[in-house]
């Protein structure tokens, strides 16, 4: 894939690459590989197979970050097929060779751990119904061996099951610690099961886990004060996702319930608060030329790293950091593109373009065949 975009870096990127401290680490740069589902585990067992490991070690630099993929940390919580889990020996051990390949280069990578909740199918979860905090109708998709298909009706968990889910996270992070990670964090966005919890608009629960802000945010932290336990709060970072609408997400007041969440996660010493954008929905751009509007909100409040994401190009990206609104910025899809792309941007060199059409198929075609500029 030899086309180039248009796409350049323009002016100073000096911010970008000056270095920040991440917890115990320290990036040489503030240029961060976003988690992004790629599919392209071994089916079955949604296991990391040797094409990731190089997908992963093209994408490492010295001295930065990246963040995996989403891994389901059980089979209850998957949700898409050829998407790689953190619950088997089998897997860890797949993990373990992609560690290898980043550490090798120098970088950096934390481990995302996913739940997807209602987003799911019974062909995804051995034939169980999907799982939410209630039972919200909605349209989505989801990936089984059929394509992209609608889910499955869920059920509403009862509060009995809580503590096996909360023990799936913590089990989780410590196969994440097994597998080589650097740290972990915890997929609270993109209308996934910490985030249906969050949310009024998915949880209409009158126990515990429902009602007021602090019984939704219940399980987010709950989640997080196991993963904590296992690294330590300084090798954790949270992810949230303001605003989205994504897999029909919605909320009566996010300012007062993302407010409050960013509020509590001021008690730990986290990596970093990583916040997308709801200017981008999945892999798509809704609010065409819209400022980032949910790092800024929210740094208000939080008082540690801000990891920013969504519909960053390297001009915005070092602005964003120059009015400390963030303290890095995650790329997504240029990083699928451009395995070099901090170089790229350092140098102001231009970008590959993007496939589309090759983002989520289960082969090398769009993943690992894109030139670094030297070629």
């Amino acid at each position: 894939m030899s086309i180039r975009s248009n796409i350049v870096s323009s002016g100073s990127v000096k911010t970008l690459f000056s270095p920040v401290r991440v917890g115990p680490l320290t990036l040489s740069h503030r240029v961060v590989m976003a988690p992004l589902t790629r599919l392209r585990s071994q089916i079955p067992g949604d296991i990391p197979v040797d094409l990731m490991a190089e997908y992963y070690g093209q994408r490492a630099s010295e001295g930065g970050l990246i963040i995996s993929e989403g891994a389901t940390v059980s089979i209850g919580g998957r949700g898409y097929l050829g998407a790689p889990g953190i619950y088997s020996e089998e897997q860890i051990a797949g993990w373990r060779r992609v560690t290898e390949a980043v550490h090798a280069k120098g970088g950096y990578i934390f481990l995302q751990l996913w739940h997807v909740g209602r987003v799911s199918h019974v062909d995804m979860t051995n034939c169980e119904m999907p799982v939410a905090p209630s039972v919200v109708p909605f349209e989505g998709i989801v990936v089984t061996r059929d394509g992209f298909v609608p889910p499955s009706p869920h059920r509403a968990l009862g509060i009995e099951e809580m503590p096996k889910l909360i023990g799936e996270f913590r089990q989780a992070a410590w196969n994440a610690k097994a597998a080589g990670f650097d740290g972990v964090e915890i997929h609270g966005a993109n209308g996934y099961i910490l985030d249906q919890f969050l949310q009024d608009g998915t949880n209409k629960r009158t126990d515990s886990y429902g009602g007021l802000i602090e019984k939704r945010a219940r399980l987010l932290l709950e989640g997080l004060d196991v993963t904590a336990a296992v690294w330590g709060e300084d090798r954790v970072g949270v992810r949230l996702s303001p605003n989205s609408t994504y897999n029909a997400m919605f909320d009566s007041n996010p300012e007062a319930t993302f407010g409050y969440v960013a509020d509590q996660l001021n008690r730990y010493a986290l990596a970093y608060l990583h916040v997308i954008e709801p200017r981008v929905k999945g892999i798509e751009t809704v609010g065409e030329g819209q400022p980032p509007v949910a790092s800024a909100l929210l740094r208000k409040i939080y008082r540690g790293n801000i990891l920013a994401a969504g519909g960053f190009d390297p001009a915005s990206a070092e602005a964003i950091i120059e009015r400390n609104d963030a303290d890095m910025v995650a790329f997504g899809r240029y990083f699928i593109s451009n395995p070099d792309l901090p170089k790229r941007i350092q140098l102001g060199l231009p970008l590959n373009n993007y496939d589309r059409e090759t983002f989520y198929n289960n082969d090398a075609r769009g993943y690992t065949d894109y030139p670094f500029y030297d070629e």
